[in-house]
């Protein structure tokens, strides 16, 4: 589509290659990287004394039905990211059958914390393949760039119905899901995603199907992955069938590039001994992507809504039940006796206590900001006992804790490995609870400019190039001629996430957390159309400048 030309001009190009930054205009026409002079006519944007870089491209969002009614993908579009990848950890929203529809949504909101009266009234729910799910989603006309991993979770219910949460598949279910896949990755997909994290929990606090999968089923999708040999693969780990170390054989057997995620800092040092698996395996030739993050993974959460305590199958069990029957539970001390012996055989995703802090509080405001260490040692109990005592009179009390991420020189030591890649900033999941879309000016503000862990150089080509090559984006990530002109230009002075605040903007009045005052992203254009400048972001329009982007044979 034809448009008016664009110069961004007097600025410091960082390319996305990782060479050394030059002095330079970038010059736009008919929305692509030209080596041609700015002609006369060619808007300009003033760059001085600011970086101008490839749009940013995130690969681990969730914004699958978001975008149905956020077209502009809010906060990621404010923090210079212009193409994002749906569909991790499994959990595309197609294919699917219109009888499996309100599984998908209690799936989505069990494990992603996502509203079920906002996806009923937000998701149009007018496809069934996934390629009809591309083209509904191209008709939105989203702000940035879109490309969506098809899912295991969702093919598996595709083929099985609800059985898909109970078995195994039989080789014929097998053979239908290969049958389905391939037809996904010819639609376009971005690969294939799954998981078998054991704090993903779907349905009445089953396993999500593709926990349910047997390794033979696995292993069938991988080959068919193969045979198409396009985009990436990605596994969301943390207990279940394979384990990460798996992931380095099986990578060369498929011959596409694997991510996961993600490999955080813990206490227990877990992540050491996986830098080194890590290391071994890509010196071995594995082609393997840990996901890692330079934001601790924090959630915050309500007690009649315990996500991060899900993952214990006795809390699993109140998923499906009303707040009268959670508090009833809360207060049963066999009930408790369970829980407690429950979280001390969990070798994956145990509550860290000593983190947790209570937040806002209609009954409770004396313990807001009080750890719940504290309270517990106050009343000479257990904090899982402190807290289900308070529960049990309020359970809305809000409540804070870190997972895992937080010992700031660990974090510094994974950011700086090598084959890692950013990501796991989750956007479009868990909107209540945390938010991490502003990944990418956290990283570059905190991280680059204010511990200098890495040159700016290097961080932008984390940030761009190695994000489209892991997926086979081949016109995107980089300032060079004939790229998409996906182009955010920022000050590295500046440059910084920003305040999270709460708002209630999604469809059946749910609220979310967001991020939309970053500082120092001055412009931000996508495929040559500017969608933020001098600071203030524009009206998203009816239909935006986004692309669904689609990755390129390897072979």
């Amino acid at each position: 589509m034809s448009q008016r030309p664009v110069v961004i001009r007097g600025g410091s190009i960082v390319d996305g290659t990782g060479a050394e930054a030059r002095d330079g205009d970038v010059v736009i026409i008919d929305g692509r990287i030209s080596a041609s002079p700015a002609p006369d006519d060619a808007i300009v944007f003033d760059a001085s004394g600011c970086a101008v870089a490839p749009g940013f491209i995130d690969v681990h969002t969730h914004y699958d039905a978001q975008v149905f009614w956020d077209r502009a993908l809010t906060p990621s579009c404010f923090h210079g990211v212009t193409t994002v990848v749906a569909g991790n950890c499994g959990f595309s929203i197609a294919p699917t059958r219109p009888e499996h529809r309100e599984i998908i949504a209690r799936t989505l909101e069990n494990v992603e914390d996502m509203n079920f009266e906002t996806l009923s009234a937000g998701v149009p729910w007018n496809f069934e393949g996934f390629g009809e799910y591309l083209d509904a989603v191209s008709r939105v006309g989203p702000t940035l760039n879109w490309a969506a991993y098809v899912g295991h979770t969702p093919i598996r219910l595709f083929v099985m119905g609800a059985d898909a949460y109970h078995r195994t598949a039989s080789a014929d279910e097998v053979e239908a899901m290969q049958t389905v896949l391939a037809a996904s990755l010819r639609a376009g997909a971005a690969g294939f995603a799954t998981s078998f994290a054991v704090t993903h929990v779907g349905l009445d606090g089953m396993p999500i199907p593709s926990r349910v999968a047997d390794r033979a089923e696995f292993l069938a999708l991988l080959d068919t992955v193969a045979e198409w040999g396009r985009g990436a693969v990605g596994v969301t780990t943390g207990g279940g069938a394979w384990t990460v170390d798996e992931l380095y054989d099986l990578q060369p057997r498929v011959a596409v590039p694997f991510t996961y995620s993600a490999l955080l800092s813990m206490p227990n040092g877990d992540h050491q001994r996986r830098l080194e698996t890590h290391a071994t395996g890509v010196a071995a030739g594995a082609d393997v992507w840990p996901q890692v993050s330079p934001r601790p993974l924090m959630f915050t959460f309500r007690m009649d809504d315990p996500f991060p305590l899900n993952a214990n199958e006795v809390f699993g069990e109140l998923m499906s039940g009303d707040i009268a029957e959670r508090c009833r539970a809360y207060a049963n001390p066999s009930w408790r006796d369970r829980a407690e012996r429950a979280f001390e055989a969990m070798s994956v995703a145990r509550p860290r206590w000593d983190t947790y802090t209570f937040g806002e509080s209609r009954q409770f405001t004396q313990l807001e900001g009080t750890p719940l260490t504290v309270l517990a040692a106050r009343k000479g109990t257990t904090p899982l006992a402190a807290l289900l005592d308070v529960a049990v009179q309020e359970p809305g009390i809000s409540v804070r804790a870190v997972a895992a991420n937080d010992d700031e020189d660990e974090v510094a030591k994974l950011l700086v490995a090598e084959h890692c890649t950013l990501g796991l900033s989750d956007a479009g999941a868990h909107v209540g609870q945390l938010c991490d879309a502003p990944q990418a000016t956290d990283f570059l503000g905190r991280w680059v400019r204010d511990r200098g862990v890495m040159p700016l150089e290097e961080a932008v080509r984390r940030l761009t190039s190695v994000q489209a090559d892991l997926f086979g984006f081949p016109d995107r990530g980089r300032l060079t001629p004939g790229a998409a002109g996906d182009v955010v230009v920022f000050d590295p002075d500046t440059i910084a996430a920003g305040p999270v605040i709460r708002v209630r903007d999604f469809p059946a009045d749910a609220d979310r957390l967001t991020a939309p005052e970053p500082t120092g992203v001055r412009h931000v254009l996508v495929n040559g159309s500017p969608i933020r400048v001098d600071e203030r972001q524009l009206a998203a329009s009816a239909s935006g400048p986004g692309q669904i982007v689609r990755p390129a044979p390897r072979r």
